[in-house]
């Protein structure tokens, strides 16, 4: 699948920072993480951590799909605002959900410094009206969050136009919140596992899946079989290949990352992260080399001719939200790209066994808050292997 195209920001800063064989024998291994990405590399390192036996392997090179054009905004709040999650799921549930994205921003960082990567930074989050008749539902989301112990503080449109130099009616600014290079966090957790002793192969691609009482047996397109006791599928959106059922829907969005910036204050509102609330949203983060990184204009389809059509026409349209809010801002496009993501009904990922395919798990992390998802879906799955009780693996299990 054609995850991507243009020119990632992170893919040009970092280059190939680290190279990976390719499978040339089988290979036999308790459990067999497919997908090098975020996915499969947060996978690899929690389950190494846990004393599991495993082994990775991708189609492509490694971090070459999604992680090196997402932008690696952190957060907790996910594509679906907690007060209609709750109208959903329930209160119970809903809440729990978000407390555990909030977590993981938090575990995020301890593996960030233990795998030496620099480029992690906490970040306050700002989510705002994008439309005058959208500040109830800042008001709604505000009092729910503020209700449940979320530290978060709501700002009136004087407030923002004084902060932030743009006009909306409402928003809501919450402490917790991260950004990071998500290209190198997947280098440098595959560099740490690799240490460790876990077998790590790029450029190796399944084209024979057989799943069976007792374990999978995979074999490659070179003609190697891999034999594992389980598997699991990190994939991310190519996940749409190996599940029956229409789960989730796949969705184009655009990015564009600005030349770089000579002065320290190119940025004046550094500490945040912003975002809106329109459908598809707008969400812009600075960089540590002084650039500016705006995504968003999605469109709902997936058809990468159609996709790629678009990305000279979706960078002008980037550009002009940017310009309309912060006219004082000379923003000029240096790299551009597109990519896919997936959503769900309820915002939430799909994570643990998948019972038509015998001995599998996958870790699904769709939707804006991917690299967190990835965090709980790696703990889960975890405890799943060991046959620990996880008593929070009901909140993202298939049949919920």
């Amino acid at each position: 699948m054609d995850l991507r195209s243009g020119i990632p920001y992170w893919l040009i800063k970092n280059g190939l920072p680290f190279n990976f064989p390719k499978l040339e024998k089988d290979l036999r291994t308790d459990i067999l993480i497919l997908g090098g990405g975020i996915s499969g590399a947060l996978c690899g390192y929690y389950f190494t951590k846990a004393g599991i036996d495993c082994a990775i392997i991708d189609a492509r090179s490694i971090g070459l799909g999604s992680s090196c054009a997402s932008t690696g905004l952190l957060q907790y709040e996910i594509d679906m605002p907690l007060y209609k999650l709750i109208k959903i799921r329930g209160e119970k549930e809903a809440v729990k959900s978000y407390k555990l994205c909030e977590e993981s921003i938090y575990k995020l960082q301890d593996i960030a410094n233990e795998i030496k990567l620099s480029d992690f930074q906490h970040k306050k989050s700002f989510f705002f009206a994008s439309y005058k008749k959208h500040k109830a539902l800042i008001d709604n989301e505000y009092i729910v969050r503020k209700k449940h112990g979320f530290n978060v503080e709501k700002l009136d449109k004087q407030r923002i136009q004084k902060e932030f130099t743009f006009t909306s009616e409402g928003g809501i600014l919450s402490q917790s919140g991260a950004q990071t290079d998500t290209y190198m966090l997947v280098h440098l957790l595959h560099q740490w596992s690799k240490k460790k002793g876990v077998p790590i192969f790029d450029r190796t691609n399944v084209v024979k899946f057989d799943h069976r009482s007792r374990g999978v047996i995979l074999t490659t397109e070179n003609g190697c079989t891999v034999t594992a006791k389980k598997i699991v599928y990190a994939t991310g959106y190519e996940s749409v290949n190996y599940i029956a059922e229409k789960l989730f829907t796949l969705t184009s969005t655009y990015v564009i990352a600005s030349e770089q910036y000579s002065t320290d204050n190119f940025w004046s509102f550094d500490n945040c992260l912003l975002w809106e609330t329109a459908s598809p949203y707008l969400y812009l983060r600075s960089t540590t080399d002084h650039r500016i990184v705006i995504g968003g204009k999605d469109e709902s389809f997936f058809n990468p001719k159609k996709r790629d059509a678009l990305l000279k026409e979706k960078g002008k349209a980037l550009e002009r939200s940017f310009k309309s809010k912060f006219p004082m801002i000379d923003f000029k496009t240096e790299f551009s790209w597109t990519g896919t993501f997936s959503s769900t009904p309820d915002g939430l990922p799909f994570i643990g066994p998948y019972k038509k395919l015998a001995n599998s798990y996958f870790a699904l992390g769709f939707g804006g808050n991917g690299i967190t998802f990835n965090v709980i879906a790696a703990e889960i799955i975890r405890d799943l292997i060991l046959k620990r009780s996880n008593q929070d693996a009901h909140l993202f299990r298939f049949d919920r």
